[in-house]
C-alpha cells in the first residue's frame, strides 16, 4: 500500500477539501462535536490570510477500513497585528518576556495555523514531512504555532522541538476556555532535523 502523497493546495482547493480535512482534524483531536462548525469558519477564514499556504497528504483513492483520501494537513499564513491568535500571544509575550521579546518572535513570522495526521497514519514521519515542506521557502524571520500541553513529552511536542523550535508559553490559556497550551516558536529556516524515537 503506498504512502499518501504530499501535495500543496491554494486557498480554492483548500477549501473544497475543508470537510475531509476537517474529519482528520476530528480524528487527530477528537474536540466536542458541537465545535465543529466554527472550526469550519475558522478555517474558511484563515484561507484568505495573507500569504496563506496549505499542504495536504492525499492517497490516491480511499481504502476500505482507512477513511477518506485526505491522510494529514497543514497549513499556515504571515502572522500580523489584527489576527485573534497573533494578537493574544503577543500581549501574552510582552507580559512575560517584554515588548523586544514580542517582537523578536512576532515582528515577522509564519504562523502555522493547523498540523495534524490522522491516527491510523501517525508515528510514520507524516507529520515531519508537512511541517518541512510547509516551512520550506518562506521568507519570514521566524515560525510559531501552538500546541496541547498535555505532555511536554508528547510526540508533537518533540517533532516541534527536532527542527529547533522551543518553548515560548507554555500552559497557556486561550481566551474562551479549553485545555493549556504551548506556544512554540523557532527561527527560519528550519534547523535540520534531529531524528527523535517516534513522530506524530
Amino acid at each position: 500500500m503506498r504512502e499518501p502523497k504530499l501535495r500543496e493546495i491554494d486557498d480554492r482547493a483548500f477549501l473544497r477539501r475543508l470537510h475531509p480535512i476537517l474529519q482528520v482534524y476530528a480524528a487527530a483531536m477528537r474536540p466536542p462535536p458541537d465545535q465543529l462548525p466554527g472550526r469550519h469558519t475558522i478555517m474558511a477564514r484563515h484561507a484568505a490570510y495573507p500569504r496563506f499556504r496549505a499542504l495536504v497528504a492525499e492517497r490516491a483513492r480511499s481504502l476500505p477500513g482507512l477513511g477518506g483520501t485526505v491522510r494529514g494537513f497543514a497549513y499556515g499564513f504571515h502572522g500580523e497585528r489584527g489576527q485573534w491568535w497573533h494578537d493574544v500571544v503577543f500581549q501574552a509575550l510582552v507580559a512575560t518576556g517584554g515588548a523586544e521579546h514580542a517582537a523578536h518572535w512576532l515582528a515577522d513570522p509564519f504562523e502555522v495555523a493547523e498540523l495534524h495526521v490522522h491516527p491510523e497514519e501517525q508515528g510514520r514521519g507524516l507529520g515531519r514531512g508537512l511541517l518541512t515542506a510547509l516551512c520550506e521557502g518562506r521568507t519570514e524571520r521566524t515560525v510559531v504555532l501552538s500546541t496541547l500541553d498535555l505532555d511536554p513529552g508528547s510526540p508533537a511536542r518533540r517533532l516541534y522541538r527536532s527542527v529547533g523550535m522551543v518553548d515560548l508559553l507554555t500552559g497557556f490559556d486561550f481566551p474562551g476556555g479549553g485545555p493549556p497550551y504551548a506556544v512554540m516558536g523557532g527561527t527560519l529556516p528550519l534547523a535540520p532535523y534531529r531524528s527523535p524515537s517516534s513522530s506524530p
